[in-house]
């Protein structure tokens, strides 16, 4: 079979399985067969993905198209599948940690009921479809019904426990937060169409700089960007591994991906590059810190996950566009780790917060190693994946001259590294507490995805040379002041966290007198950022609704108005008397002839 031919199996297979699920009603009240045939179809699509990759670089280095014409205002554009490096890669990356959900997910979600089972992997089958909808997409029109999509199902899949009153409240959150910032694609959309005529990746366009703000603007309530972070913490609502799906390569990582994806019309555009660089930093910086004070470990790594994209999102605007990418794939494997791990401690004692944890690390030895290697990576210690992939945008930071966001990267890479370190000796290595007294290792199929990607969070560091040479970028690996300082940091940042929190507990005074500054991150910050953050969208929506009301809603009620009344008049001619009617022609004859007559 072809590149494209495996491509449409890898797109098409689970919304097939969605469709079949979804309409075999008894097959859906089942559960757990619909959960089978669910890792079944993700399988086939992450197999399927693996044989578009192991087509050979060759073949997908000047990019391999299939599509068909699609008419649009007049103009047919390309509706279809586009595959080069880029693609392919972000292809296998989604359906593999995509499938490790799943197969997790049959064994953390084992007690659910069977039409809640039926209608979770409905939703997973939906979603993976819906990301490789946008990750194939040959241009930014179809693109954006992916990510339409991945947001509409993202809102099924964080309000999955409905009947929970902050489950549907954070569903709803989720869903208009990024709703509102997604008006700023469809602007980009109509302006590109407006100039170029056209949806293309590779526009060339004087309205590049509006376009990009408006697209980054989408990007930035995607990929959970300050002040468009606020509905990430509370999507934690969901199953962790709804968690684990949403944080690593999906839901969160579109937003990247679509930069990376549109770098011809980013790179006309340094205004927008600019403002990238310093929002993806402050990102980094300031989740990071309110990560350090959270005491439900989803939360601590929610925080962990808008600082990573920061990371991401700065290294796309100092022109590095490798960097982000490189750092796009290795996150997505150890962040899925770091949530699927943190699921099984929560599966043990039945708890988010780190107090009902503690020495969990005797009783689950396995699930505690695999969530350390996780932490290790994030942290960024060689040779573990994070380190490679964030040496390398403290880098780009520093060859493009972007002193302050590589300041401000610098300190989130410290307290990256000690707030993983506080949540490691807390949860796995603290005194236990009673909720732990009976926890226990999870079964076989929790822990088969724990292990392949413990095995890529070490080893995908060592991608970056062939990752690079298939997407056509030049990588090659030095460890240089900048990054042996980065690396030094987050050491630093580990002691501390250790000294603090370790056994010795050595830092209790330092604690305490840091415990102001911790409370009024959480509660004085915090609260302060999501009341005006709460404040502005309610003006703006508040605005939205008076033109709603009073200008769309009021046009059409004075044409229906209009309509009516002309109506009543006009009845009025009807008078069902043939003679009127032989009268009303007789005059539309003489004034009509004396009309010609008088031109």
């Amino acid at each position: 079979m072809t590149l494209v031919t495996w491509a449409l199996l890898a797109l098409f297979v689970p919304l097939g399985v969605a469709a079949f699920i979804g309409l075999v009603v008894p097959l859906r009240r089942t559960g757990r067969p619909a959960a089978l045939i669910s890792v079944a179809g993700a399988l086939v699509s992450l197999a399927s993905a693996g044989m578009v990759l192991a087509g050979g670089s060759a073949a997908l280095k000047p990019g391999v198209h299939a599509t068909v014409g699609w008419l649009t205002a007049g103009t047919a554009t390309a509706v279809g599948v586009h595959l080069d490096g880029t693609s392919a890669w972000m292809l296998l990356v989604v359906t593999l940690v995509a499938t490790c959900v799943q197969i997790y997910s049959l064994g953390y979600l084992h007690d659910e009921p069977p039409p809640a089972l039926g209608r979770y992997f409905t939703y997973q089958s939906l979603f993976l479809f819906a990301m490789n909808t946008l990750v194939l997409a040959p241009n930014l029109l179809q693109a954006f019904l992916g990510w339409e999509l991945v947001g509409l199902v993202s809102y099924l899949l964080i309000g999955f426990y409905f009947r929970k009153p902050s489950a549907a409240k954070a569903a709803v959150k989720a869903f208009w937060v990024t709703k509102f910032a997604d008006l700023g694609f469809l602007i980009g959309l109509v302006t590109l169409y407006a100039q170029t005529g056209g949806f293309e990746w590779t526009a060339v366009t004087p309205a590049a700089t509006f376009v990009t703000l408006m697209l980054f603007f989408a990007v930035m309530g995607k990929s959970a960007q300050f002040p468009l972070h606020i509905w990430l913490p509370d999507a934690m609502e969901g199953p962790t591994p709804v968690s684990a799906l949403l944080h690593a390569a999906t839901m969160v990582a579109a937003g990247v991906f679509l930069i990376v994806r549109a770098e011809p019309l980013f790179e006309q555009a340094a205004l927008t590059r600019d403002v990238m660089a310093y929002v993806g930093a402050f990102t980094a910086l300031f989740a990071a810190c309110v990560a350090v004070v959270q005491s439900d470990i989803k939360k601590v790594l929610a925080y962990s996950t808008c600082s990573q994209l920061g990371y991401m999102v700065a290294a796309l605007g100092a022109g590095d566009t490798f960097a982000g990418y490189f750092h796009l794939s290795t996150h997505a494997f150890f962040k899925a780790l770091l949530f699927l791990g943190a699921g099984s401690l929560i599966h043990a004692v039945h708890s988010n917060e780190l107090k009902d944890m503690g020495g969990l690390f005797r009783k689950m030895p396995f699930s505690g190693t695999v969530f350390v290697v996780g932490a290790l990576a994030l942290a960024g210690v060689p040779p573990l994946a994070g380190f490679f992939s964030k040496d390398l945008i403290l880098e780009a930071m520093h060859h493009h001259g972007l002193h302050v966001p590589l300041a401000a990267l610098a300190i989130a890479a410290f307290l990256t590294a000690f707030y993983m370190t506080r949540t490691v000796m807390l949860a796995l290595f603290g005194t236990p507490s009673h909720a732990a007294e009976h926890a226990h290792e999870p079964g076989i199929d929790m822990k088969l995805p724990l292990a392949v990607l413990a095995l890529l969070a070490v080893g995908a560091g060592f991608l970056g040379g062939p990752l690079a040479g298939l997407t056509g970028h030049d990588y090659a690996f030095h460890f240089t002041p900048v990054g042996g300082a980065g690396t030094a940091i987050g050491l630093v940042g580990i002691g501390m966290g250790y000294f603090m929190f370790g056994p010795a507990q050595g830092g209790a005074a330092i604690k305490r007198g840091f415990a102001p500054v911790g409370a009024f991150i959480r509660y004085g910050l915090m609260d302060r950022l999501a009341t005006v953050a709460y404040g502005i969208m309610l003006a703006v929506g508040a605005i939205i609704a008076w033109i709603d009301r009073y200008v769309i809603d009021g046009l059409m009620n004075w044409s229906g108005w209009i309509l009516l009344v002309l109506g009543r008049r006009l009845r009025a001619l009807q008078t069902g008397n043939v003679q009127d009617y032989v009268y009303a022609v007789a005059l539309a004859v003489v004034v009509f002839g004396a009309w010609g007559i008088l031109r």
